[in-house]
């Protein structure tokens, strides 16, 4: 079974998501702070459309690197890493721009708390929407399928 579509469902479906906020949170932003307020609303959709896109793409990488095999310690070890590093660039980043005259913080840090719980509801629908089954090679019963009983066999 592959992931495969699933994530690059939540790929799409959170850079549109991401452009969505851009668009509403620059021109809040905009609205009630001026400029820092439109910069703060573009960084904060920004930033956390790259976040997005570094989960999914370290969970497609992963799983190509392992060769489908989502058990295997180097698709975690891929996986916690770049979430580590996501953790390391995100502190990095907000320590850069803290005090900054030409950035709103509070523009920027409701832009980002509205695009990653945005990215949650877009990784959930991208999922229901996925046509993937739990299990394979079962036979339900009703199922159409001819099969051989083991009278069919002796005889």
């Amino acid at each position: 079974m592959s992931v495969t579509p699933i994530l690059t469902r939540a790929l799409r479906y959170g850079g549109i998501l991401a452009l969505a906020v851009a668009i509403v949170a620059g021109a809040v932003g905009l609205l009630v702070a001026g400029i820092p307020g439109l910069v703060g609303g573009l960084l904060g959709s920004a930033l956390a459309a790259a976040f997005l896109a570094l989960t999914a793409g370290s969970m497609l990488l992963a799983g190509r690197v392992t060769k489908g095999d989502s058990t295997s310690p180097v698709f975690f070890g891929i996986v916690l890493g770049v979430w580590f590093l996501k953790l390391v660039l995100f502190l990095v980043v907000a320590l850069a721009l803290r005090g900054q005259h030409w950035l709103n913080p509070s523009v920027f840090g409701v832009s980002v708390i509205v695009a990653v719980i945005g990215s949650l509801v877009t990784d959930i629908v991208a999922y229901q929407r996925a046509r993937v089954p739990y299990v394979s090679d079962v036979d339900l019963p009703g199922d159409t399928k001819p099969t051989s009983s083991p009278r069919d066999d002796a005889a």
